[in-house]
């Protein structure tokens, strides 16, 4: 390996840069984590899901004006320090780390759980130790590699919801399959209507259902490596609407009008649930398949972000410049290795509270990323208040709802931290998340602060 190279290579297409993006709304949060949605909120979660994606659209939408205009590495956390102040682009260029690395585990989490399935006398922490290696190896190849590796991934599990919505409905129009399950739309509102836990459930379902997007971001991560990002990356963030609409909205649909929401455990993917209840034991273990697709997508993208994410703070002196160092192929080498050290904790989470650990892992995770987001949404607002008129016409993928959209975008993501702080089941992300933002200011004042002052008396 080459320690004296810094420069990452170019070398994701218009058609890995679409597929990334894709691929970042189709992960856990969908195949394993919906299940968690479903139980606090029942059929209503359908609406959540909606509200959620229109939000996640803002914020890709500011990413993407961000992005065009200047495509680096280091992307919304060089923006941070920019337009807000070192410290800002600091904590969110390290909470996106952590969110990716607590993403991540929950990503190695519903591996285990999916191998459970076929193997349910091994214990889940074996499977999540060998997932580690497996994904920190494939992250040492060059990136063009990753993206490969991210469009066959996203190919699969595209064509698999779309089998299954259509599958789904043929269930529900002509009772294909159907073994002693009361299937049909009335599911949406008969077992204790379409908000069967209340206004309360619902608000608690979002902790869950805005971790399913979190990572969406990764597509102005990919802005540093792609081709030609003024053209990709607006495809990419274009597409997020019809994604919401198609992979999660119908897909969950088709799912709770088959088998009642009540019914619905958090102990197997609900795709997979969804045909074994109906008896069609063969598509079900190709759904497996699908889901651990899905799952091995999200680990390789969770582990690519973090480290393009460490590569660019080190850029900036905001990271020990060891991170800077890259292989022959192009690749950050030490932030991959960083990477595979912290997901051992999903290792060790995994052996000692393996019923619990998902629902706690997803709503830090949903804190790190309505952080995150919060600052990819202010780093747009302050850039934009600092142009002139005629720079703000130049723009060549601006913002919609300007700026109502993104001061709407903002308040609803307070609205959301103040709920994980309130519901008990995620309360406790909340206090880690505030922990880690105490810490990480005190990190900067005094490592990066003091360092730049000692080296300045030098």
């Amino acid at each position: 390996m080459n320690g004296a190279a810094r420069e990452l290579k170019r070398g994701l297409s218009a058609r890995h840069i679409r597929f990334i993006a894709l691929g970042s709304a189709i992960g856990t949060g969908l195949f394993y984590g919906s299940a968690a949605a479903i139980q606090k909120a029942g059929p209503s979660v359908l609406l959540a899901y909606l509200i959620g994606g229109a939000i996640i659209y803002l914020v890709l939408r500011a990413l993407g004006e961000l992005s065009v205009r200047r495509p680096v590495a280091g992307s919304f956390g060089d923006f941070a320090t920019e337009h807000i102040g070192p410290l800002a682009g600091f904590l969110t260029g390290w909470t996106f780390i952590f969110e990716m690395i607590v993403v991540c585990l929950a990503d190695v989490t519903a591996f285990g759980v999916y191998m459970g399935f076929w193997f349910p006398e091994v214990p889940r922490w074996v499977w999540v130790l060998a997932i580690v290696f497996v994904i920190g190896a494939v992250n040492l190849f060059s990136v063009k590699v990753f993206g490969e590796l991210e469009f066959w991934f996203t190919l699969v599990k595209v064509a698999a919801i779309v089998a299954m919505i259509a599958g789904g409905a043929a269930i529900l129009i002509w009772g294909f399959g159907v073994h002693d399950t009361d299937s049909g739309l009335s599911n949406l509102w008969v077992d204790g209507g379409f908000m069967p836990n209340g206004v309360g459930g619902f608000l608690a379902s979002f902790a869950v259902v805005m971790f399913a997007f979190g990572g969406s971001e990764i597509i102005g991560i990919t802005a540093g490596e792609a081709e030609d990002p003024s053209r990709t990356i607006p495809q990419a963030v274009n597409t997020v609407p019809v994604r919401i609409l198609l992979f999660y909205v119908c897909s969950l649909l088709v799912i709770m009008a088959i088998i009642p929401w009540n019914q619905i455990t958090s102990d197997r993917s609900p795709f997979v649930q969804i045909f074994s209840a109906l008896g069609v034991g063969p598509a079900a273990t190709v759904l497996n398949v699908v889901v651990i697709t899905a799952a091995l997508s999200a680990i390789n993208s969770d582990v690519f972000g973090a480290g393009r994410m460490m590569y660019g703070l080190a850029l900036r002196g905001q990271a020990p410049t060891i991170l800077t160092r890259v292989s022959r192929n192009g690749v950050p080498w030490f932030t991959v290795a960083i990477m595979v050290v912290a997901l051992l904790i999903a290792v060790v989470l995994n052996a000692v509270i393996p019923e619990s650990v998902f629902l706690i892992i997803a709503s830090i995770a949903t804190f790190a990323t309505i952080f995150v987001w919060a600052m990819i949404l202010l780093s747009q607002y302050r850039s934009r208040r600092a142009m002139t008129e005629q720079e703000q016409r130049d723009l060549a993928f601006g913002v919609p709802f300007w700026p109502y959209g993104q001061l709407l975008a903002i308040s609803f993501l307070g609205v959301v931290a103040l709920l994980v702080a309130w519901d008990a089941d995620t309360r406790v992300a909340f206090a880690v998340g505030a922990g880690w933002l105490l810490v990480l200011t005190a990190a900067y004042y005094a490592f990066v602060v003091r360092g730049r002052a000692v080296d300045g008396a030098q």
